[in-house]
């Protein structure tokens, strides 16, 4: 069965460019930001390492650890990186998790369990749905998927809105509109009458009896 929103993320033990990291321990009391990769040395691919690396303050400030996976031996990856820093400015400070026997990848419901033991002599076309995000909260609980095709880069600038909705509404009694961002009106929750509305968010805004708008929570 594929994971799903609030399912618990899959623990592992994996060594990575920044040695061995057992996945929950690692994410300790964090958020946790997990993109995979079909394999090392492929072009979208080494545009979004580095991409990540240049956000990696940003993701940090939220309280979020950011963490890479490809369908490679670690040695590859590290081979990988100078590529990913030429091309793009930006030098990988984040671990990037080895995968070379695709134990990680089946875990996670990226490659189905009869896609073999190995990662050598595949090619990134058979890895393909290895084009995955997952946000995963302190309580290490699912938060987020995303699943991109190959040919199409990632948006990490979206990732970053979709944790600051994720937080925001957490811990406040709202959700966030189409296309909102930081700063902007949110949604009171349909669980909260008005009269706690009153308390919560005075001088909110009633758009129709279903939909109530407010400044967004400090």
């Amino acid at each position: 069965m594929s994971l799903r929103i609030n399912d618990v993320a899959p623990d592992f033990t994996a060594e990575t460019t920044q040695g061995t990291v057992h996945f929950h321990e690692w994410i300790g009391d964090n958020w946790a930001v997990l993109f995979s990769h079909p394999k090392d040395f492929t072009p979208v691919c080494t545009t979004e390492l580095g991409a990540v690396a240049g956000l990696e303050k940003e993701f940090a400030k939220r309280g979020a650890k950011v963490i890479g996976l490809s369908v490679d031996p670690v040695a590859s990856h590290k081979k990988w990186e100078p590529d990913i820093q030429e091309v793009t400015g930006h030098q990988v400070n984040y671990p990037m998790i080895g995968d070379p026997e695709l134990k990680v990848a089946k875990l996670y419901d990226m490659l189905p369990g009869d896609a073999g033991n190995s990662s050598e002599g595949r090619t990134p076309a058979q890895n393909a749905c290895v084009r995955t995000v997952f946000v995963i909260g302190p309580d290490k609980r699912i938060k987020l998927t995303l699943s991109y095709p190959m040919s199409t880069g990632r948006n990490f600038d979206e990732i970053l809105r979709v944790l600051d909705s994720i937080q925001l509404t957490a811990k406040h009694k709202v959700s966030t509109p189409a296309n909102w961002k930081q700063g902007e009106d949110v949604i009171i929750g349909g669980a909260v009458s008005n009269e706690e509305a009153d308390k919560l968010f005075p001088g909110y805004k009633t758009v129709n009896p279903y939909i109530r708008t407010a400044a967004q929570p400090k």
